[in-house]
């Protein structure tokens, strides 16, 4: 594969395209990490009381749902969003994931996980005190989303 970087001062935005000779899974996976790139660079609307504030998608550790409220964390602040979890899990990029039925993590800050074979493991993020529980049905597919992620920064 071939990659190529051109300057082009025409631009008013930033463009990518993809050429193949043919659709496989290694393009299929570039054009997500793309695009995942290019999602986790926006910014996400959150509330406290009366203000509004827009949040980096990258600073958001997780997301939970509590009380019919969905709480935005962040490592120094909860805020709320008007979003149902579910529409979350749609519009966010792959590296939020669902772990339990009220809550979405952010696999890039996830510190350490302390796995509990009787009831929920917890996880810890980094540099911060919070953390969530991960249910036992969602431990799997969590381990094997962070062991994909190790095996592309080991590349």
């Amino acid at each position: 594969m071939k990659v190529k970087i051109e300057f082009d001062a025409s631009l008013t935005e930033n463009e990518i395209i993809i050429r193949y000779c043919s659709l496989n899974e290694e393009i299929q996976k570039l054009q997500e990490t793309v695009s995942d790139i290019a999602l986790t660079s926006k910014k996400f609307v959150c509330y406290q009381s009366d203000r509004e504030f827009f949040i980096p998608l990258d600073d958001i550790l997780f997301f939970e749902t509590d009380a019919g409220r969905m709480h935005v964390h962040t490592a120094a602040e909860a805020y709320d969003t008007k979003f149902k979890l579910y529409e979350l899990e749609e519009a966010l990029p792959r590296s939020f994931m669902r772990v339990s039925k009220s809550t979405i993590l952010n696999t890039h800050h996830v510190y350490s996980i302390t796995k509990n074979l009787t009831a929920s493991s917890i996880v810890e993020f980094v540099g911060t005190h919070k953390q969530v529980y991960v249910s036992r049905y969602y431990y799997k597919p969590l381990k094997i989303k962070l062991e994909e992620m190790r095996n592309v920064y080991e590349k």
